[in-house]
């Protein structure tokens, strides 16, 4: 009996689209484990069109929970994401305040906005979410959401916020440059005037006052008024809406005579001014921190010259689809990504990859698209298109690492969710105190100012010879506002995280999220997979070595059936037996096989009932024999003895090469060997791995002895080498090595591999391997060279290095400052300054980080290359 919904005011009905049914039973599945959700009324699973419908109270149950019920029960709904870039953030308040407005949006499972980068990630069903209803809601929340999908037509919000804050600071400066003469007058430099033009200056003051707060700080007071309204919080422009607000509201008391005292118009017009200097500054180093994403899409070709029989013709990079053929002259861009299919060029792919030496590339090679072809005219094959590119891949990858901010992110949210209403809290509290005691804090703020030279009571104090207690009571009430700077601690992370994953893409390495990043620099043990890893994975036939169960006295084979009549003729037969057998498989050393029999000029014959035996070898019909190719367990369990053959194997997997066993209808005929190149800077990445203090593991299905082998040549423990291990245990054996709190980076690059990289701490797929090996990776190397792991590692140490830098300065910022402004010690005008510089000195420090190159360890004072 399904809970009935029809007492719930909200109930929503989605479509979801469901993969993975297979049939009825399928579907009562997924119609039991979402059924018993609370809050879940109707449900229908429908196998037949993969397709599902749900109708469910959302003050009750989430989408998400739906989703992750459907997932639980081992089916995938369907999720989309997108990235929106949103205008008018200003600090970690405004961020949660989009995140909260966006997921109230019916269809939306989850969203992630980033307020360092303007940008909202949002993961949603893509059968049942309204995008215009999800930027309504953000507009309705009081932001600018940049609507429709064509990054190439329309400007980053980071832009067009730093235009708009560069003109508020061109209209501000107008209008503050009159007080510079009334701060040089409290200074002593010059007189100022009682009247001007026959105007009263404090009048003068109050109309410019007046048009500054109409304008600059009407950006505050409906910043302030939109997080009061919209999420019941307060933020950065509460305390300077509150903190302006006060010194213009007694300013204009003391000018109407309403109460005595000085006037703080200048100080009001300097503090919107400074603040929105400092705006525009940290605008403008947020555009600057997303213009290498940027710069990365417009590298890609404006045209294609595509090849159509005879004719070539020149189209719009849009138009091209996959397998067409296109010509690739030298000095130009490569239009998108392919194979190439006739000629030879060397291409530089640093634009992908972050190395300078150009890349050789012939027929059959693939190439990257917005890469540039050196030399040489190419034929290139498109095999991806448009959203499908590895330049849009890396892009996406980097937006959504974005997204994902570190725990520590997470921690600094929290302080920042208390931090604003502890300010207006501190700042009342020391107001009244000023007001209720102030001879006894004047011994307190006079002492510190007498300790140190360069602070002192603001206009000397409540005392005689001063100002007035009230008046002084409201310089703290504004400085202690003002000095305090949330921004500074919310952009502490998101701003060093920004730099740190653009620095990865552009050196080929791509972080699934900076909590990823986070993670990466708290390894102990590093575990590779063997081929296609520290190996290139590139098998060659090397040994043909044909065997028999017997042998004579004088050491010569006997006859088995003519088999084996002639040294030549047995290796052919042995070779041709297990090259046929292998022709069905895609495996590495049955290619490395197939490859040696035709290079030889061997004929095959056609494999027929061919059987993969995963971990062990294959099974097949050849010419009526049955013929096994495969290890020795593969022998056993089909009762052939591998003992005959056992000095040749120990022989070849001494060598380093992969020895298997050759048997034809229940009889040992001979083994077959290949070995695979171990990759050049596979040692110089062990040995480098192991001075940081990590252990280096390596996990194959391969032989021990060939396992070893290997080991030995790149430097790695042979206590460390887990061979024999079977596809379906490696995630077993990774799990095994953490057991011990041991945090376990895996670096692999097959299917069989996938399991192993969800299993590890942190898993590492090399950009040659399989998309479903990076789709279970949370790093991808693009180049498939093991020495990119030091990259991820090196980079993932420097940006949380710099995310600590970042909160240790803003840290530091207000608890030093907080104290002094609440002892009266610090000019309001002097705060405003103070709290603009703040959240520009962590955007330039995380901009400075720009230049490191994850070549080298990152240094503080060290130099880049």
């Amino acid at each position: 009996m399904r809970p009935s919904l029809e007492t719930s005011d909200i109930v929503r009905t989605h479509q979801l689209e469901i993969s993975g049914m297979s049939c009825a039973t399928c579907s009562g599945t997924i119609e039991e484990a979402v059924g018993s959700l609370a809050g879940v009324g109707e449900v229908d699973a429908n196998f037949a069109t993969d397709e599902g419908t749900v109708a469910y109270d959302p003050e009750v149950v989430s989408l998400a929970e739906i989703y992750a019920a459907i997932e639980e029960a081992g089916y995938e709904p369907a999720r989309e994401s997108r990235t929106i870039e949103i205008g008018g953030m200003s600090c970690a308040t405004c961020a949660e305040t989009n995140e909260r407005a966006i997921e109230s949006v019916p269809g939306v499972l989850e969203a992630s906005v980033n307020f360092a980068a303007d940008e909202a990630r949002v993961e949603y069903n893509p059968a049942g979410t309204d995008f215009e209803t999800v930027y309504d809601a953000i507009e309705d929340a009081g932001y600018e959401p940049v609507r429709g999908d064509d990054e190439e037509e329309r400007e980053s919000a980071a832009q067009r916020e730093m235009q708009k804050q560069w003109r508020l600071v061109i209209a501000g400066g107008v209008l503050t440059a009159p007080f510079v003469f009334v701060m040089a007058a409290m200074l002593g430099v010059g007189v100022l005037p009682e009247t001007v033009l026959g105007l009263p200056v404090g009048w003068i003051e109050f109309a410019l006052a007046t048009l500054l707060m109409a304008t600059l700080g009407r950006e505050f007071l409906s910043g302030a008024w939109r997080a009061l309204s919209k999420s019941r919080r307060a933020n950065m422009d509460t305390l300077v809406a509150m903190g302006t607000s006060v010194g213009y509201v007694y300013s204009t008391a003391v000018l109407l005579g309403a109460i005595t005292g000085g006037l703080y118009f200048e100080a009001v017009a300097f503090i919107l001014w400074f603040i929105t200097l400092g705006n525009w500054l940290e605008a403008r180093s947020k555009a600057q921190a997303s213009d290498a994403l940027r710069t990365l899409l417009e590298m890609e070709a404006e045209e294609a010259t595509i090849i159509d029989g005879d004719e070539e013709r020149t189209v719009p990079l849009k138009e091209v689809a996959v397998s067409d053929l296109m010509k690739v002259r030298p000095g130009e861009r490569v239009p998108t990504d392919g194979v190439v299919r006739e000629g030879e060029s060397a291409v530089d792919e640093s634009m992908v990859t972050g190395e300078s030496v150009p890349v050789e590339k012939a027929a059959g090679e693939e190439v990257i698209g917005s890469t540039i072809n050196e030399n040489g005219v190419l034929l290139v094959e498109a095999t991806k298109v448009g959203s499908d590119t590895a330049i849009q891949g890396i892009v996406e990858r980097v937006k959504e690492a974005q997204s994902r901010q570190p725990d520590i992110q997470r921690l600094v949210d929290k302080v920042s969710a208390y931090f604003v209403p502890a300010v207006i809290a501190n700042a009342v509290l020391w107001a009244v105190v000023w007001a209720l005691a102030p001879n006894a804090l004047y011994g307190v703020s006079s002492a510190l100012g007498a300790w140190i030279p360069v602070l002192e009571p603001v206009g000397g104090g409540p005392v005689a010879g001063g100002i007035p207690v009230s008046e002084f009571s409201m310089v703290v009430l504004a400085s202690a506002l003002l000095i305090a700077c949330p921004c500074a601690l919310g952009l502490a992370t998101p701003a060093a995280t920004m730099v740190g994953s653009t620095i990865a893409a552009t050196n080929g390495v791509l972080f699934k999220g900076s909590d990823v990043l986070e993670r990466a620099r708290g390894i102990d043990a590093v575990v590779f997979d063997k081929t296609g890893t520290l190996t290139r994975g590139e098998m060659e036939l090397t040994d043909v070595v044909p065997v028999r169960e017997t042998e004579t006295d004088g050491g010569e084979v006997a006859s088995d059936g003519g088999l084996l009549a002639e040294p030549e003729r047995d290796e052919t037969a042995v070779l041709a037996a297990a090259a046929s057998a292998e022709s069905g498989s895609e495996h590495p050393l049955a290619r490395a096989i197939v490859e040696g029999a035709r290079t030889r000029g061997i004929a095959l014959d056609d494999a027929e009932e061919f059987e993969n035996v995963p971990g062990h070898g294959v099974r097949a019909t050849v010419a009526g024999r049955e013929v096994l190719v495969g290890n020795r367990k593969l022998m056993d369990e089909n009762g052939i003895d591998p003992a005959p053959a056992a000095e040749t194997m120990e022989r070849l997997e001494r060598e380093g090469k992969t020895a298997m066993l050759v048997a034809s209808d229940g009889a040992l005929v001979g083994v077959v060997a290949a070995a695979d190149t171990v990759r050049e800077s596979a040692k110089r990445t062990v040995a480098e791995l192991g001075k940081r203090g990590l252990d280096v593991l390596m996990i194959t299905g391969d032989n021990e002895r060939t396992a070893r082998a290997v080991a030995r040549e790149v430097g790695i423990d042979e206590a460390n080498v887990r061979a024999g291990v079977l596809p379906e245990d490696k995630a077993d054996a990774v799990e095994s090595i953490q057991a011990g709190d041991k945090r376990v980076m895996m670096v692999g690059d097959g299917v069989n591999d996938a399991p192993a990289l969800t299993a590890a701490h942190i898993g590492v797929a090399v950009g040659s391997g399989t998309d479903v090996a990076i789709e279970s990776a949370d790093v991808t190397l693009m180049r498939d060279d093991p020495a990119d792991v030091l990259k991820a590692i090196r980079i993932s140490e420097a940006t949380i290095r710099k995310v600590h830098q970042n909160l240790f300065w803003a840290l530091a910022y207000n608890a030093t400052l907080i104290p002094v402004a609440s002892l009266g010690l610090l000019n309001p005008a002097l705060a405003g300054l103070a709290m603009a510089g703040s959240s520009v000195s962590v955007m330039t420090n995380s901009l400075a980080f720009r230049a490191y190159d994850p070549h080298e360890d990152y240094r503080l004072l060290g130099r880049f290359r």
